[in-house]
């Protein structure tokens, strides 16, 4: 059992970090340029990135490899490095965390789709295993597999990273609500029929990220307790959902109105708590003061 698992089962809440795309972007990363790259090229503003939100009061944040499977890399003609790219990610959280905190390597979804045969499950798998066993060479705690859509994707991103690890593995789906007020994600898997799949293939946390705010994210944790009261649940909610107006991408929420719904998330179900898209280390902050007041 990891530190992770037995802090929660103490009765602790976690908080963990929020947005990095958005800190890349304000140093200077351009669209068609690999984010991941930067863990080789610019590992110094990765590292600003991640103590922010160690100075902001995260027990846990992620590593900068959201997109570091093969077939994102492949894009950018990067296929080779997968292992070299994951692993220096990780050597950078685990720098700014050191051994206070904790260090989530992420992975996101490839953006193959196996109902249209664009790949099958043993090439899914291989990507998976290569990406994971890379991020724990590199020092991470635990996997986070993360804004997943796919349940069969998720399955077998689960299991390659359960199998091929010592690492805990976490992973959240994107859910969108929809005009019946229920959640399912954009392959209309819902957050029942996740819970299940997801423990069965190995995980030791799930959860949601990103699609919603806090307040909609208190009813995808409910729906979750109905099916499971154990399994630990993580968090990442978006800062609101993004505005659009003249090219430029917001999100409404403040660190004020995110904390505001914290209570209502620990009552719900929730064990750790953190951001997603427009979350800033001040989200984090407002936080972590609610979380340790409670």
């Amino acid at each position: 059992m990891s530190k992770i698992i037995q802090e929660i089962q103490k009765g602790r809440v976690l908080v963990s970090d929020g947005a990095w795309g958005t800190f890349l972007q304000r140093k200077g990363l351009t669209a068609g340029e690999c984010p991941e790259m930067w863990n080789i090229q610019r590992p110094e503003d990765v590292y600003n990135i991640a103590q922010s939100y160690v100075d902001a009061g995260a027990d846990m944040i992620e590593t900068n490899s959201f997109g570091g499977n093969w077939f994102k890399l492949k894009n950018y003609g990067l296929e080779d490095r997968v292992y070299e790219i994951n692993k220096a990610a990780a050597e950078i959280s685990r720098k700014a965390a050191g051994s206070e905190h904790f260090v989530l390597g992420s992975v996101g979804p490839t953006g193959k789709l196996l109902m249209m045969e664009e790949v099958s499950e043993s090439d899914l798998y291989d990507a998976f295993k290569e990406q994971s066993m890379a991020l724990e060479a590199g020092g991470v705690d635990a996997i986070v597999i993360e804004t997943m859509t796919d349940l069969e994707e998720a399955r077998i991103a689960v299991k390659a990273a359960k199998e091929n690890t010592g690492c805990e593995v976490i992973c959240t789906m994107t859910f969108d609500k929809i005009l019946s007020g229920e959640y399912r994600t954009m392959m209309g898997i819902s957050p029942t029929e996740m819970t299940e799949t997801l423990i069965e293939a190995g995980a030791s946390v799930i959860g949601a990220n990103c699609g919603n705010g806090i307040a909609d994210m208190i009813g995808i944790v409910k729906e979750i307790r109905q099916v499971n009261p154990l399994i630990p649940i993580l968090i990442h909610a978006n800062a609101g959902m993004p505005h659009y107006c003249d090219g430029e991408t917001t999100f409404p929420e403040t660190p004020s109105d995110m904390a505001g719904r914290v209570k209502e998330i620990i009552e719900a179900g929730a064990n750790i708590i953190g951001g997603c898209c427009g979350t800033t280390p001040d989200h984090i902050f407002k936080v972590q003061k609610v979380v340790k007041s409670m």
